[in-house]
């Protein structure tokens, strides 16, 4: 169950935009398609009343046609008559008692047009015989009214099976109308449930013959109507144009909330938000600016804190400094010494990272394969004993980035530096790649052939004042503030810094800034 909605999550774009905008739309589909169906419905109540009145009327006017011949004439001006594809027309002895049939009397006076006729039942309460089985058994004619009452009268056949009457047509309501010697004598109307097929008998008043028709009801196309799928179409459109217009200007303010929130991260003194539009924009707008300066503050003291503590420690280095030089004893003397400048050394890292930490730089365009060849070749200077270990693989295109270059430059430097001290070699390359969000990166690896780090203290050098025992202690330099250093200055810029072991041997460190 798990795996199928994982498929479907899969198929759906990523953007809130894009799924809103497929939400919305297929939801005005389905209304659309529930409203047209409503319509269609209605269209073939409609056109089926009507196809059912226009069969009624072509047979009402066949029937008047032919009773205006004379009887001999009939069956000529029948086969001369243009009948509808879907009609019948035969003139027999008999009804057509094929479907299940009901008789419909003819009153001198008919009743309104599309009115049931009265219930079955006595002669005051209008009732009237229905056939039961029209094939006739032993001792009865074939049809049960054969010879029965005339029409209008309607006073009931003993013995025979009542029913309430079908409803009387609009179209044949016009036979109370016909001079009397054209109505006809009796009039039997058939219908096979659940079918279109209907029947009418019709005999006629001045000889004993049935002009039996029999006739199918075509059903009507929902999709007759031009304008159906135009206006489906056109209705779409428009629906689907203001779906796409309102949902960019409901998910434009979460756009402008993604990018605050990046250059946040790249300075943190970037520009505030406009605390403008509805209500729930101002009042996220103003909870966003209220954070940012929030982290301004923290930021800020922290600095200042650190600062604060560096320097005041400077003072009473130095004084101790002067005092360890009235000690007599040499080796007590330079142990002293040796102490205090590692002290000293600390506090100016210190210094450092507090001043990294600050982002009073201004970010500015840079060439970035110009300043990783300038940091190689201030390396190789640095240490000439291993300026043949120092490499810089330059990109097939130049890459431009926005960046604090000075600041950037101190962490790269350091980086460098560390793969020099600690793995013997440091090789430089650049990649453009994509981060998980599709955003364009460009990642740099400084890369060594030392022993490398455990996995369990990857992560733990970026912590100040960590060291890995085992491969770099105090003997060999350095406070545990250069990684920290160079991973805020990175994250000050919108980036971060990695590290991890080779497979090949030697530890890898990967700077991913944005493009």
């Amino acid at each position: 169950m798990s795996n199928a909605s994982d498929n479907v999550i899969r198929l759906l774009p990523r953007s809130l935009r894009a799924r809103t905008n497929l939400l919305l739309i297929a939801g005005l589909c389905v209304v659309q398609a529930a409203g047209l169906t409503i319509h269609a419905l209605d269209h073939l109540n409609i056109a089926d009343r009507a196809e059912m009145h226009e069969n009624e009327h072509h047979a009402f006017s066949i029937y008047h046609t032919l009773v205006e011949l004379p009887p001999a004439d009939r069956e000529a001006g029948l086969a001369a008559i243009e009948t509808p594809s879907n009609f019948k027309i035969v003139l027999d002895n008999k009804p057509d008692t094929h479907f299940p049939s009901a008789l419909i009397p003819i009153f001198s006076g008919m009743p309104p047009m599309g009115r049931a006729m009265p219930q079955p039942g006595g002669q005051e309460e209008g009732g009237f015989p229905l056939p039961g089985e029209m094939g006739g058994g032993e001792g009865r004619p074939p049809f049960p009214f054969e010879g029965g009452p005339p029409p209008g009268n309607m006073e009931g056949v003993p013995g025979e099976e009542r029913r309430p009457p079908p409803f009387i047509p609009p179209s044949l309501s016009g036979m109370g109308m016909l001079p009397a010697r054209l109505r006809p004598q009796r009039i039997v109307m058939g219908h096979k449930p659940g079918t279109r097929h209907y029947a009418m008998s019709f005999q006629m008043p001045d000889d004993h013959r049935w002009l039996d028709m029999s006739y199918t009801v075509r059903p009507p196309n929902p999709f007759g109507s031009p304008t159906f799928m135009i206006s489906f179409a056109l209705m779409t459109i428009c629906g689907g144009g203001l779906i796409l217009w309102g949902s960019h200007r409901l998910i434009a303010p979460v756009a402008t909330l993604a990018n605050a929130a990046t250059a946040l991260g790249r300075d943190v003194h970037a520009q505030p938000l406009p605390e403008s539009g509805t209500t729930e924009i101002r009042q996220a707008a103003l909870a966003f600016n209220t954070m940012a300066a929030r982290i301004r503050r923290f930021v800020t003291d922290r600095t200042l804190m650190l600062t604060a503590i560096g320097h005041d420690l400077r003072t009473p280095i130095t004084r101790l400094k002067l005092r360890a030089e009235f000690i007599d004893d040499d080796e007590l003397r330079d142990k002293f010494l040796a102490d205090l400048d590692e002290m000293e050394s600390m506090v100016a890292a210190t210094l450092a990272f507090g001043r990294d930490s600050s982002t009073q730089e201004p970010m500015t365009a840079l060439d970035l394969g110009a300043l990783l060849q300038t940091i190689a070749d201030e390396a190789a200077e640095a240490r000439p004993d291993l300026a043949d270990q120092v490499s810089y693989h330059e990109p097939d295109t130049a890459i431009r980035i926005k960046a604090r270059s000075l600041a950037l430059k101190r962490a790269l430097t350091n980086l460098v530096m560390n793969a020099l001290k600690y793995g013997g070699s440091a090789t430089i390359s650049v990649t453009c790649a994509r981060g998980p969000g599709q955003e364009k990166n460009v990642c740099i690896r400084i890369d060594d052939n030392g022993p490398g780090l455990p996995q369990e203290d990857l992560e733990r050098m970026f912590e100040p004042f960590v060291r890995a025992e085992t491969s770099r202690n105090r003997e060999t330099g350095g406070t545990g503030l250069g990684l920290a250093i160079a991973r805020s200055t990175v994250r000050g810029q919108g980036g971060d810094v990695t590290l991890a072991n080779r497979p090949e041997g030697g530890l890898r460190a990967s700077v991913i800034l944005p493009l």
